[in-house]
């Protein structure tokens, strides 16, 4: 006999499940049977019978069988009772089928119990909102170093004239793919010093998200020294994870680049490209893979190896998933900086003096200070407001991967003082 809470669903025999005609000990020897009426009386041998439990003569086939209080439409199967008030079963709890758990403990900005995605967005912006001091001074300090790295790189190292190339119809295939790779390299700069301080801010953000699931405060000190002991470590991943990236899209590249030297431009231009798109794909899936390893690393204080391990460990299996869910807040993250960043780049193009022509016409590199600093700003305003969904989004990840394969909500559970979670099924 099942004794588990709501194991009883509409349709089945009451007590242990056995139909009246079934043979074995649930058969005729202890359930009086169709010859013996809940109306004749107790005849001497008869087996005791239960009490407030009436046996009709009339059994129903085999597979029939209706909860005692069912009743029967006309010509149709016995149909079940409805749901009693709050969905409580007969036998306590949430059972008989009708209704789902009970709500899953919520001390903090996450129900402790595996997530979908609106939830994982929402512990995200719930985390910023109600810890917004904390949240926004680390997401700002990062925006601001991660930004003047990259109005530096653009001002004095990615300065060139790409666009005027790509713009030329008289331009030859060489002078294009020499302008197609120096747009590659800047693009590919750009985007890795802002994974930099994504990741960065992942990190320190995640001692914030961690006790935000608890429902408990973090200044921006104590954020800090939590996560002090494993800076160099955290470098060390980050430097580790771009390397990784460069190799993959250099062994890409680097065949149709010889061919092309080999054989001319024309041959290894296609090569070269078709190569960075398979390269890509390849990046992409293992930097999936590889994504949860700062939350490990920080939460866990395990080495660089072992938390890209943790990562591969907690996300095998779930990669589509991970991917899906990673792709979302970056998407999000992205229109959310798009809408701050777009009219500060016009107000630039403005003051610069070369209004949108300027902007239209020119390279990212030939700008002078006043579009970089005015543009400057805009990313700055918009990056402390998407590091923490993007970094909060990774971090709440983490945590639900562990909740499905490791039963953490239990542990959190215990951590913030709940008593008995999971005994009635709230995880």
């Amino acid at each position: 006999m099942n004794d588990t809470p709501g194991w009883a669903s509409p349709g089945s025999a009451p007590s242990d499940g056995r139909d009246p005609d079934a043979p074995g000990p649930a058969g005729s020897a202890d359930r009086p049977g169709p010859e013996q009426s809940a109306d004749r009386p107790q005849q001497p041998g008869d087996a005791p019978r239960e009490p407030g439990v009436k046996w009709s003569k009339e059994q129903p086939p085999a597979g029939q069988w209706s909860a005692p209080t069912g009743h029967t439409g006309a010509g149709g199967p016995a149909q079940a009772p409805p749901p009693p008030p709050g969905g409580q079963g007969p036998y306590g709890g949430w059972g008989s089928g009708w209704g789902g758990p009970p709500p899953a403990a919520k001390p903090g900005v996450i129900p402790l119990r595996p997530l979908g995605i609106g939830e994982l967005l929402d512990g995200a912006v719930s985390t910023m909102r109600t810890y917004w001091r904390t949240v926004l001074g680390i997401s700002l300090t990062l925006a601001v170093l991660t930004e003047v790295v990259v109005v530096l790189l653009q001002r004095f190292v990615l300065k060139d004239s790409s666009a005027a190339v790509l713009d030329d119809p008289s331009a030859t295939l060489g002078e294009l793919t020499d302008a197609l790779g120096d747009l590659l390299l800047s693009s590919a700069v750009l985007y890795g010093i802002t994974l930099i301080g994504t990741v960065a801010a992942t990190a320190l953000l995640t001692t914030v998200t961690s006790r935000a699931t608890l429902g408990r405060s973090v200044t921006t000190s104590e954020a800090w020294r939590d996560a002090r002991p494993q800076i160099p470590r955290l470098f060390g991943l980050i430097i580790l994870l771009s390397l990784i990236a460069a190799g993959i899209i250099a062994a890409g590249a680097v065949p149709g680049v010889l061919l092309g030297l080999a054989a001319g431009p024309e041959v290894g231009f296609g090569l070269t490209l078709l190569g960075i798109a398979g390269a890509a794909v390849v990046g992409i899936w293992l930097m999936v893979r590889l994504s949860l390893a700062s939350p490990a690393l920080m939460l866990e204080k395990q080495g660089i190896t072992k938390a890209m391990r943790r990562s591969s460990r907690l996300v095998r299996g779930s990669w589509w998933r991970v991917c899906g869910i990673q792709a979302l807040a970056a998407i999000i993250g992205y229109v959310v900086a798009a809408i701050v960043v777009i009219p500060f780049t016009f107000l630039a193009s403005a003051f610069s003096g070369d209004g949108v022509t300027g902007l239209l016409d020119a390279s990212g590199g030939n700008f002078g200070w006043t579009f970089l600093i005015i543009s400057g700003i805009g990313s700055v305003i918009g990056s402390t407001i998407t590091f923490p969904i993007t970094a909060g989004v990774t971090v709440l990840l983490y945590i639900d991967q562990r909740i499905r394969r490791e039963a953490l909500d239990l542990e959190l559970a215990r951590a913030a003082g709940i008593q008995d979670h999971g005994a009635t099924g709230g995880s």
